[in-house]
């Protein structure tokens, strides 16, 4: 499968290649790349606090962050999970989609979950790795920065990066890979270099018995974990970002990652073994360890590298919205491609919200340190339901009930252990994630149920039923004609089924008179890819049923596709590719279009349960807040029609109301 990112590479996503694994190291790691600038401070920051700061505390830290990324990293993610690719495609919602035909109902809630999650954490990364990268104009001697100036810098850079996403990024995005390259050597030579300070750290470090000695004779072992669970929060936009690099690509260059990263981390920890104090007066052990000559570049260099990791969860969070569109966990959006490249997705309502949410963050924590608690909540949160469903996935591919039964102890034991780090941290700032997520997730469930509901009060009938009644209408002149092609979107599931509502708006509504009426109908596909249509003709000539048969990954441009079909139609002879009013087909001027989008806006309340009342309640708020059909749809507001109907025709009444009087005209 060949792929088109950011920077507008071409490369064949199933092979290893030098371009692909440039291409990973940009976009992939730059979460997971910019953790050095806070696991370490968070670690001594939790040791102070449980008044146990050793030499021994520092290098079992240190072993717990190693292992940690081996167990959590490399093998759950880099290993397993990204074999469990949807085409190609990974990330928790098209993990969901591999598993969602098992019948197991609540599979839905977990992916939501996950999902809001993440949506969290791309609020929290590129806050808290910004800020990270700003706060080191501290250690510049003599500059001296209070808080206002480095909140000023955070707030324009964040910014900044929130406002080119509607140009795009194609021009900057060639050189992320090769400034992560850069930023992932710096990382490794200077941990090497203060490795020389106290080698015998490595050794120790590597063992994982000093990590275990350190929870097991920790009292605090919980925020202790907190702190190290950091090193690994980039693991899960390593497997969401599956579908633009590749496995294999990933997998490489994770093992270059992997070594520079633990390099550093052992860099900060031999400085720290004599430094550890500074730390309690606000130096960072990232820039506290470099020369007095590179805090300045390394500053420059780890902001350049925080915009790259902020850029990648923002199109990360793009990506899932669209995936949760086509998922129906979220309504249709307006999509642009600001440059004319897939990878380049723009939800213009989405990113002003995370740039205002990022700015509330930034704000509200004030520095860095205090954002741990809240990063941390929202990525554990994500990593446990990518368990559950990775869980579902292995035995849907009958993998040994051993290997599976073995996979879940370890990762639940693991998972839930720092997600009890990071919970009793929740007044913190962990309640910030919840707030972030939940309101998220609130949201899609409201949208995905209220749907639902909505449906077991539409009414299907077969569309043939009313074939000689729509010839009629045809055919009756003193109706005004309406369009020549008319078409209605519908969701109907069953071959040969619509709602009501269209044979209600074309009868009485307003009588609607066209020479063809077309019924178009989206229908997901597991396939992500799946880009494809069919037609069927239910009156020769007049009634057409197009079907577009679409998966997750593909847009919802239906003005796009059916402007297409229609021209295959034109093409094939099915349909006259000229008006139908005279004047305009002697000049050649091809049939006008009309779309018509029917809204429900009645309903009757008692027939709901309040559980049902509150569902859609947020469900019309969440509708409201997304944009109108017409745009979502790539329509044009030129040439569409948005109708209300009832839900129901005819209202259900306890008794029928009684006439007391009816005065006539008397003439």
């Amino acid at each position: 499968m060949s792929d088109v990112l950011a920077g507008g590479h071409h490369f064949d996503t199933k092979k290893l290649t030098l371009i692909g694994v440039l291409v990973s190291l940009g976009i992939v790691f730059g979460d997971i790349g910019t953790s050095p600038l806070y696991v370490m401070s968070a670690i001594i920051k939790s040791g102070k606090e449980a008044k146990m700061i050793s030499e021994e505390y520092i290098e079992g830290a240190l072993s717990c962050v190693i292992w940690t990324l081996t167990l959590q990293t490399t093998i759950k993610y880099v290993l397993i999970s990204l074999r469990a690719d949807n085409k190609g495609e990974g990330g928790i919602l098209a993990l969901f989609s591999l598993v969602k035909k098992m019948k197991t109902r609540w599979l839905y809630l977990v992916a939501i979950i996950g999902a809001s999650a993440l949506v969290a954490d791309g609020v929290i990364t590129p806050s808290l790795t910004v800020m990270a990268s700003v706060e080191g104009l501290k250690q510049i001697k003599g500059l001296e920065l209070g808080i206002s100036p480095i909140l000023a810098i955070t707030t324009i850079i964040l910014v900044v990066i929130f406002v080119v996403q509607q140009f795009g990024t194609s021009f900057i995005g060639k050189f992320f890979g090769p400034v992560m390259v850069i930023w992932f050597l710096f990382l490794g030579i200077m941990g090497i270099i203060n490795l020389q300070y106290h080698p015998e750290i490595i050794l120790k470090s590597l063992n994982p018995y000093y990590a275990y000695k350190l929870i097991v004779n920790s009292p605090n072992a919980l925020w202790i974990l907190g702190a190290v669970f950091l090193c690994t929060t980039g693991a899960e936009a390593l497997y969401s970002d599956l579908g633009h690099c590749g496995a294999k690509n990933i997998r490489v260059s994770w093992f270059f990652v992997k070594i520079m990263l633990i390099l550093n981390y052992l860099g900060q920890g031999s400085w720290l073994l004599k430094n550890y104090e500074m730390v309690f007066t606000g130096t960072n052990p990232f820039f506290g360890m470099l020369p007095q000559f590179l805090i300045i570049p390394a500053v420059i260099l780890a902001t350049a590298a925080a915009i790259i990791a902020s850029q990648a969860l923002i199109t990360g969070s793009f990506t899932i919205f669209s995936e949760a569109m086509s998922l129906n966990f979220w309504p249709f959006q307006q999509i642009e491609y600001p440059s004319g490249l897939k990878g380049q997705m723009y939800i213009p309502r989405i990113n002003w919200g995370l740039l205002i949410m990022c700015i509330v963050v930034v704000f509200y924590f004030k520095e860095s340190i205090h954002m741990e608690a809240a990063y941390g909540l929202s990525i554990t949160v994500t990593m446990l339901m990518t368990t559950i469903l990775v869980i579902f996935w292995l035995w849907r591919n009958k993998v040994n009930k051993l290997f599976i039964g073995l996979f879940a102890m370890v990762y639940f034991a693991i998972e839930l252990g720092f997600f009890g780090a990071n919970i009793i941290k929740f007044f913190e700032g962990g309640w910030i994630t919840v707030v972030l997520g939940g309101f998220v997730a609130v949201c899609m469930y409201a949208w995905y149920n209220g749907r639902m509901i909505k449906q077991n009060f539409i009414k299907f009938v077969q569309l043939r039923d009313y074939i000689s009644t729509i010839k009629d209408i045809k055919l009756d002149e003193s109706i005004p004609k309406y369009a020549t092609n008319l078409a209605f979107l519908s969701r109907a599931k069953k071959e040969g089924e619509v709602e009501s509502k269209i044979i209600y708006s074309i009868m009485r509504a307003q009588p609607k008179r066209a020479d063809h009426y077309f019924i178009l109908n989206i229908i997901n596909q597991e396939d992500p890819f799946t880009y494809k249509y069919s037609i069927d003709e239910v009156m020769p000539g007049t009634v057409y049923k197009i079907n577009f048969l679409l998966g997750f990954k593909i847009d919802r441009k239906i003005n796009d596709y059916f402007n297409q079909v229609l021209a295959d139609m034109m093409r094939e002879g099915i349909i006259p590719d000229r008006s139908s009013h005279p004047s305009l087909r002697n000049h050649n001027i091809p049939p006008d279009l009309k779309y018509v989008i029917i809204d429900n806006v009645y309903i009757n309340d008692f027939l709901l349960s309040v559980k049902e009342k509150i569902t859609l309640s947020i469900y019309n708020f969440v509708k409201y807040i997304g944009s109108s059909d017409f745009k979502a749809y790539g329509l044009a507001p030129h040439n569409v029609l948005v109708e209300s109907v009832p839900l129901m025709n005819n209202p259900i009444r306890e008794k029928k109301i009684v006439l007391e009087e009816f005065k006539r005209y008397d003439s």
